[in-house]
């Protein structure tokens, strides 16, 4: 990597991405951890328009708090207008990554004001989103990969190689924060990253980190379409709160299925598996009087049930 070369690329890249993504924005947030990427981007972000960095302090590790501060004073040193430290509480659920991905989001989310947020993910970080969607067979949505732009998360180094933000911190002279769970094999994404995708490399001949992210943006604009062609559907068999049967048995199997769970979702659903689906859609294709689906959600000592009844999809609790 040419390192003169390496924080204009990542200037360019964020330039490019604010006029396409966000035209009208006159400050922003980064979410900073200290690592390479996040640094580089806001060294990047605070060169283009009044920054406010947020440090997330997960309370996981032996001096954390410590690290929380330097990444706050590097941030000031880097021309951020403010820097803030968000100290959480980590839960439980869902595993050790998850839970502190919730727990992250939320601080980000209660302390950016009506501010975008600016994510480090590069496009090393989609391939193995890629790869990690690919292992749990979670359908095109998942191969689909991290979006650009979910507002209000913005992830403008989606198309940067990890290596560039790397040769950025060495180009500014930043020491930046080498997190030991980035080495923790305990972790699935950890792996992926030392383990698969430098095998898959190798086997491939390379290229294959930018061929996965290529897969991702090809499987989104798909998403998108099916997706609002899914709103249009859902509209149109909307019964109340129920869904029309009659409506839903003429659609094509995989847009009746997203129009299913869409429905499912707005009504409460979580977590929602592919066999779930399925057999909720089965209730329209092949209805023999079977019961109600079980569907995941938050109801506290309810089950949510997706039904028929009267030729129409339902919705109902029972006691668990």
């Amino acid at each position: 990597m040419d390192r003169p070369r390496a924080l204009s690329r990542l200037r360019a890249a964020l330039a490019g991405f604010a006029t396409d993504w966000l035209p009208d924005a006159t400050s922003w947030c980064v979410a900073l951890s200290g690592g390479p990427d996040s640094l580089a981007l806001t060294a990047a972000a605070a060169a283009t328009l009044p920054t406010t960095a947020l440090i997330v302090d997960h309370g996981l590790q032996p001096g954390s708090a410590g690290v929380a501060e330097g990444a706050r004073r590097r941030a000031r040193d880097l021309g951020c207008v403010q820097a803030h430290v968000l100290q959480v509480q980590v839960g439980v659920q869902g595993g050790p990554e998850a839970a502190a991905r919730t727990a992250r989001y939320a601080a980000l989310d209660a302390a950016r004001g009506d501010a975008p947020v600016l994510l480090g993910h590069t496009l090393d970080d989609q391939a193995e989103t890629v790869l990690l969607g690919l292992g749990r067979g979670s359908g095109a949505r998942s191969i689909a990969g991290m979006r650009p732009c979910d507002p209000p998360w913005c992830r403008p180094l989606l198309g940067v190689r990890r290596a560039v933000t790397q040769a950025a911190c060495a180009e500014l002279g930043l020491t930046a924060w080498d997190d030991p769970h980035n080495h923790d094999a305990r972790f699935t994404r950890v792996r992926l990253r030392t383990e698969v995708l430098p095998l898959l490399e190798e086997v491939l001949n390379g290229g294959v980190a930018e061929a996965l992210a290529r897969t991702a943006a090809a499987l989104r604009e798909d998403t998108d379409t099916l997706d609002l062609l899914a709103d249009r559907a859902l509209a149109g068999a909307e019964d109340g709160d129920a869904l029309a049967v009659t409506a839903l048995s003429g659609l094509p199997d995989g847009l009746r299925r997203r129009v299913i769970r869409r429905w499912l979702l707005r009504g409460g659903a979580v977590d929602l598996t592919d066999l779930q689906i399925r057999a909720v859609d089965a209730l329209v294709t092949t209805w023999r009087g079977q019961g109600g689906v079980a569907v995941g959600s938050q109801l506290h000592r309810q089950r949510l049930f997706a039904g028929r009844r009267d030729g129409r999809l339902v919705t109902y609790s029972q006691p668990v």
